[in-house]
């Protein structure tokens, strides 16, 4: 072998790489010690770029494409290896394939509920987690951030750190946005649109990574808050009393009583139904009334059922007294407190029904 052939085989003269393992962000080439041979072919095949480092500084990038490595193609590396009117002799540096393609289906989520105001329930704990899709778009913030020197740097190695700042992220978006927890609970695809120009600063200013598509797959609220809204979308179809007193015995009637026996609750229906019927009467009645034009008559005195005591609005409504004087003290039934007794218009009670 002559001295010609033995430095061929000591320079590069060829750099690509071929990635099948489907999970590789960034890959250093081995160049064995070798330099780079003046005229070198460089082929940067698509969804890759490669970034040149010499001297510790980042040097060229180089996008899809076959290159020809000389003077003129690599100014940034002319002068940090202090090329002042070109080279022809070989040269080192470190050359990083850096994986562009889109990396889908990275599942985030949360290992602690996330905590938020809202209007309706106060602090609730949410409890989210989804997938998302993201590319490399900044070769050198990635390699100086993340992959550093490793020669193969894998999804596997970064999804940990990804995933802790999409979650960091995602619970300051949420203290922000004000958004009601109904909505996060129910609006996924809205709520990811919104979130993800939120969250891709933050990862491409610190990364160098594009968050191209972020999905919330689920979103949980404590038992109590899904008991409220339960609450709250049962009484949404209540029409007046009389018809929430028929639905609370349709409920009664499919579940079993507690501490009482069959006839004790139907005797408890029916008392609040014919209660509920006595007050819808009352109210015709007083309707008719103020329609007709009198010269002088008063209006009729109230038959007593004009207001009601805690405990016939418990029995109206299938609840126990306890209820009643809870949701009178949060301010939540109006009430008048004559003496140490109180007294429900069945005005206030209909507007408590109707959530008004």
């Amino acid at each position: 072998m002559g001295i010609v052939d033995f430095l061929k085989g000591e320079l590069l003269e060829i750099i690509e790489w071929t990635d099948d393992s489907r999970d590789t962000l960034s890959y250093r080439f081995p160049d064995d010690d070798k330099e780079i041979k003046n005229g070198a072919q460089l082929i940067v095949r698509e969804s890759q770029q490669v970034q040149f480092v010499a001297a510790g500084k980042y040097a060229d990038l180089f996008n899809p494409g076959k290159h020809t490595l000389s003077t003129e193609n690599i100014p940034i590396l002319s002068t940090i290896l202090g090329w002042k009117y070109g080279f022809n002799s070989p040269f080192k540096c470190d050359v990083y394939y850096i994986n562009t393609r889109l990396f889908t289906g990275n599942k985030w989520g949360t290992s602690n509920p996330v905590m938020m105001r809202d209007k309706d329930f106060g602090v609730v704990r949410l409890r989210a987690f989804g997938t998302y899709d993201f590319r490399i778009v900044d070769a050198a913030k990635f390699l100086k951030e993340i992959a550093g020197t490793d020669q193969n740097f894998r999804l596997d190695e970064f999804a940990d750190t990804m995933r802790s700042r999409i979650i960091s992220v995602f619970t300051d978006a949420l203290a922000t946005a004000n958004v009601p927890a109904l909505d996060v609970a129910s609006r996924y695809t809205e709520m990811g649109e919104a979130l993800l120009p939120i969250i891709n600063p933050a990862v491409i200013d610190k990364y160098g990574i594009e968050i191209t598509s972020f999905l919330l797959e689920n979103v949980s609220v404590p038992p109590e808050v899904e008991q409220a809204i339960d609450k709250r979308s049962s009484m949404g179809v209540i029409g007046n009393l009389n018809d929430y007193v028929k639905y609370q015995m349709g409920q009664s009637m499919t579940m079993p009583s507690e501490g009482g026996n069959a006839a004790t609750t139907a005797a408890q229906m029916g008392m609040g139904l014919a209660m509920a019927q006595e007050m819808t009467r009352n109210m015709q009645q007083q309707n008719a009334t103020a329609s007709t034009p009198t010269a002088s008559a008063p209006a009729p005195a109230s038959s007593g059922l004009e207001v009601l005591t805690p405990e016939q609005a418990a029995q109206a409504l299938g609840v126990s007294v306890e209820d009643v004087m809870a949701s009178i003290t949060a301010g939540e039934l109006k009430a008048r407190k004559i003496g140490n007794a109180y007294r429900i218009a069945k005005s206030a009670l209909e507007e408590f029904l109707k959530g008004t």
